[in-house]
């Protein structure tokens, strides 16, 4: 469905739809861009709503979600709460005439993507999951580079998110929070890699090393596509940080050292090889991270223009990790993701 766009609008007011901890780096991004402006913040108490405003320069504070999905002065929230709220808040937002940007994982089942994805077309607003890293230059020239054949066809592709968690007390680790390394942060390799292949895989196998909590603190899947390509990925929260991804073609390769947060210092980036092993660096701008996404909520908002990860890309982000976790569950069988429902 095109984007619906705002006639007479040229500026998106943007609400925080929680003071989590993730809202500091999109705060920067709303700043930065031409056509956005902050103006409200949202928490369960008015205190912390107002002392939140106060630190970060928040014009409005309310001290109830629905306080400030009732505004009239906001066009647009960001959803960064636990990834259990995501969809019921997704759609009060939706309802309530909001666009929203909701921060990834989309939501924890296909019944509640598809509940979200109604309450866009119903509503004619903008929704779009928070995958900063696929708006960001590198990964669009590395995307043009393997989509225009520079790479010959793409046979394998290997990603890396790890980071080592520190205290205990994290909704990362509890379950019914939709806790787990493969929610959190495995799903940027699974995006990756579904970008790279150009869809989803058609079937997936994988493994999992659980911790006290129940979670999946390491992770490791594979994914098989169509073309016969294959896809691997670990994630976990038991290692020293580490983000890494190659990706193999029949006539080269392309390594990539930051692929999902950025190239913010001097030869660090993606590096083409070709079939004898001779090296070329990809020149990538300098862009701040989490801008990209912004610019393309206000494209789709002001201009109509679709957005760049499409809901049909999260629905097959969410079906591929309900596959990996039924793998899994069940020692690493192999499961399609035509069982997935």
């Amino acid at each position: 469905m095109p984007a619906h766009k705002d006639h007479g609008m040229n500026t998106v007011r943007w609400g925080l739809l929680s003071t989590a901890n993730i809202n500091r780096k999109l705060i920067p991004a709303i700043r930065a861009s031409q056509r956005g402006e902050l103006v409200a913040v949202a928490s369960r108490s008015l205190a912390s709503a107002e002392s939140y405003a106060a630190t970060w320069h928040i014009p409005q504070a309310f001290g109830s979600y629905e306080a400030l999905l009732a505004s009239d002065e906001v066009d647009a929230v960001y959803i960064g709460l636990p990834n259990h709220l995501h969809a019921a808040w997704t759609v009060k937002a939706l309802d309530a005439g909001k666009h929203v940007l909701c921060e990834k994982p989309f939501a924890l089942s296909l019944h509640e993507v598809d509940t979200m994805i109604d309450a866009s077309r119903r509503n004619q607003r903008v929704l779009m999951e928070a995958f900063m890293y696929r708006h960001h230059p590198q990964t669009k020239i590395v995307g043009e580079w393997v989509h225009s054949g520079k790479l010959g066809e793409i046979a394998a592709f290997q990603g890396v998110f790890n980071f080592s968690m520190g205290s205990r007390d994290n909704v990362r680790l509890v379950p019914e929070y939709g806790g787990g390394s493969l929610w959190d942060v495995g799903v940027y390799p699974l995006s990756f890699a579904q970008y790279i292949f150009g869809g989803p895989p058609v079937a997936v196998s994988a493994q999992q090393w659980l911790g006290a909590e129940g979670v999946d603190e390491s992770f490791q899947g594979q994914m098989v596509y169509a073309n016969g390509g294959l896809a691997q990925f670990t994630c976990g929260f038991r290692m020293p940080f580490h983000t890494h991804v190659t990706i193999m073609g029949t006539a080269g390769r392309i390594e990539i050292d930051r692929p999902f947060i950025g190239v913010d210092v001097p030869n660090e980036g993606a590096i083409y090889y070709d079939r004898d092993g001779k090296q070329q660096r990809i020149d990538v701008p300098h862009k701040e991270l989490y801008l990209g996404q912004v610019q393309n909520m206000h494209a789709a908002i002001l201009d109509g223009e679709q957005t760049y990860v499409t809901l049909n890309e999260t629905r097959n982000h969410i079906k591929t990790v309900l596959a990996l976790y039924k793998s899994a569950e069940n020692n690493g069988s192999l499961v399609t993701l035509r069982e997935i429902n």
